[in-house]
């Protein structure tokens, strides 16, 4: 049955602790995307129970509600019907979420912001490497064809002006001038300047210098740098906005673009490039360290802990390391443990798929482990495994071993040496990493051992939980299966909804719950009830009843129903309630629905108040609530 955009937008917002609460709202591909005020004021739980939600995370200062490719559009549109809010592009909800935000936090994100953008250049050009390299070792002539001299020079390109998009990149992110950006990138690696991969063909004195006052410079290129680049854009970025706060308007047009050149170019070649290129070296020497240390046990650390990174967002600061491998060494290495780590989620999300009886879990966990095996692991992680945490621990595990694996593998090059096990490229994990890594069998044994060992992991520890039924009082003998239900309470020009349960009917400004009060989701009445039996207001069909039985919808002429048993009773997950029918049944006027345990609701804190709602009540004329 196709979703009711107009009803997840609706449980959502309901959930979300007022509109005061939500400071912007955006969509992309797949996720709702929101920036909350405070985050004490959700409701995560119920959240994540809205028909529609397949998961739900908070980054980057964001809540990020996974609702689907085609889906998404929709509710948000229904969204800001329901709150009144006024669209927001990606980059205003990222603004609006990085300014709440901590220093240190800010400073890990940065990286990844710059280099999201430009990781599909990388990824073509890394892939291609790959290729190209792989296929004289089974054609050994063609490494002597002028077409693999071409397609070589194509797939280097990326990398061998990699300063340029990352400058350009930065420019961006900073919000400076992406030309003067491309500018100073391409300084950095001008033809002029001794190529920094050749300097170790210079004996010492040999490199051509500058002296610029108190400053020697040697001329040398920074190709494969990255963090030299990002300060440097950094720097040009704050100068060209400092001057255009200054600086006449009738000469902005020249002065600006001149001095930011200028002073950004002096200081990146005198302070910024010969101090972070020292320090970029150490973070290199320190990651290889890592992972080499202990026979591989810094490895296996990292890749146990590299989904938590994910939950944080800041997996994307691995691409300046992975970068500088390359630049150096021609090798990724951490390429294999982040792919040992999300191949491990996929394993433990497929077991949670496969052995899960539940069908809104199965339909998010098995899609969400195929997109893990390509790499992509978000929806895995926070729709399945962070949210069931056991097989979250599970991937872990798997990614560890995995990781272990891969320290331990080495390969050989195309002149026939032996080198350490990697890609030629980052950005790229699980099996669109096949063609990148430089010895595919024991690419994926690792593959292969890393989600073998978190699947089992997964199915052994992890169990689905059953909804916990409290006994509920046996009122069949005292509520026959079709009674008739108390008069008329709601009526519009569709029909009329007849009082769905015995008890006294209030008006809906005094139903416990602001948003039901509020009309947020619809007019409607509400009724203290005398027994804990729900039965049908017309004749209709049954839309959807929630899993935790504390609530359905139903559908006639138009009119759309929504009835709920209590207030904040989501949170008793299921306990105390029972439902009579299922999604898709024909009902008849005053045939049971829901069965409810008024006294576990009272014991739990909660009001028992039913609600009967017309969550259309806008499309339609005419609506009355109250007893005639």
């Amino acid at each position: 049955m196709a979703l009711d955009y107009r009803k997840c937008a609706e449980e959502i917002f309901s959930h979300l602790g007022g509109k005061d609460n939500i400071i912007s709202a955006a969509h992309c591909a797949t996720r709702l995307r929101l920036v909350i005020a405070d985050n004490s004021k959700l409701d995560t739980k119920a959240l994540e129970e809205v028909e529609g939600v397949k998961g739900l995370f908070d980054s980057n200062g964001q809540l990020q509600l996974i609702i689907g490719t085609g889906t998404v559009n929709k509710v948000y549109d229904e969204f800001l019907a329901v709150t009144g809010l006024t669209a927001a592009t990606k980059d205003d909800v990222k603004a609006a979420a990085a300014s709440k935000m901590p220093v240190w936090k800010k400073i890990l994100k940065t990286p990844g912001d710059v280099f999201v953008p430009i990781l599909p250049a990388i990824v073509a050009s890394g892939l291609m490497m790959g290729i190209v390299e792989a296929i004289p070792k089974f054609i050994p002539e063609f490494g002597k064809t002028d077409w693999f001299s071409f397609l070589d020079l194509v797939a280097n390109t990326a990398f061998a002006l990699l300063p340029v998009l990352v400058a350009v990149s930065a420019a961006r992110v900073f919000g400076g001038n992406i030309f003067l950006g491309a500018v100073i990138g391409l300084m950095m690696v001008h033809p002029s300047l001794i190529n920094a991969w050749n300097v170790g063909n210079y004996a010492a004195g040999e490199i051509p210098f500058w002296k610029l006052g108190p400053f020697t410079v040697n001329q040398v290129g920074y190709q494969g740098h990255v963090i030299p680049v990002i300060l440097a854009v950094l720097l040009m970025c704050t100068v060209e906005k400092w001057l255009h706060k200054h600086v006449p308007e009738m000469i902005d047009l020249f002065v600006t673009p001149l001095v930011t050149v200028l002073v950004t170019a002096f200081v990146t070649f005198t302070i910024i490039g010969p101090v972070f290129s020292v320090f970029e070296n150490w973070v290199l020497a320190g990651a290889q360290w890592l992972i080499s240390v202990g026979h591989g046990i810094g490895a296996a650390i990292m890749g146990a802990i590299y989904p938590f990174t994910v939950v944080m967002g800041l997996h994307h600061m691995y691409n300046v390391i992975e970068a500088g491998m390359i630049s150096s060494t021609g090798v990724n290495t951490w390429m294999p443990i982040a792919s040992a780590a999300n191949f491990a989620q996929f394993g433990a999300c497929l077991a949670v798929a496969l052995k899960c009886r539940n069908q809104k879990t199965k339909s998010v966990a098995l899609p969400a482990s195929l997109s893990a095996s390509l790499g992509i692991t978000e929806p895995a992680i926070f729709g399945i495994n962070f949210r069931f945490m056991k097989p979250f621990v599970a991937g872990m595990i798997g990614g560890a071993c995995g990781s272990l694996f891969a320290s331990w593998m080495t390969a050989t090059n195309a002149a026939g040496e032996t080198v350490r096990f990697g890609a030629t490229t980052y950005g790229v994990t699980g099996i669109p990493g096949i063609p990148a890594i430089n010895n595919i069998p024991m690419y994926i044994v690792e593959l292969l051992i890393a989600s073998g060992i978190a699947f089992t992991i997964a199915w052994i520890i992890w169990k689905e939980e059953e909804p916990k039924k409290a006994p509920i009082p046996d009122l069949s003998a005292a509520v026959p299966e079709e009674a008739v239900p108390a008069p008329s309470v709601v009526r519009c020009a569709a029909g009329e909804l007849l009082q769905p349960c015995k008890g006294r009917v209030i008006p809906m400004e005094e139903i416990p719950d602001e948003t039901f009060a509020a009309g947020i989701l619809g007019e409607g009445i509400g009724v203290v009830p005398e027994e804990g039996i729900v039965v049908a207001p017309f004749d209709g069909t049954v839309t959807s009843v929630f899993d935790t039985k504390h609530a359905i919808t139903l559908e006639k002429d138009g009119m759309e129903v929504l009835i709920h048993v209590g207030v904040n009773t989501v949170n008793m997950q299921g306990e105390g309630f029972t439902s009579f029918v299922e999604e898709g049944a024909e009902v008849k006027a005053g045939q049971r629905l829901l069965g409810f345990d008024r006294e576990a609701i009272k014991a739990a804190g909660y009001s028992d108040v039913v609600v009967m709602l017309l969550t259309n009540s806008d499309d339609l004329e005419g609506v009355e609530c109250g007893l005639l």
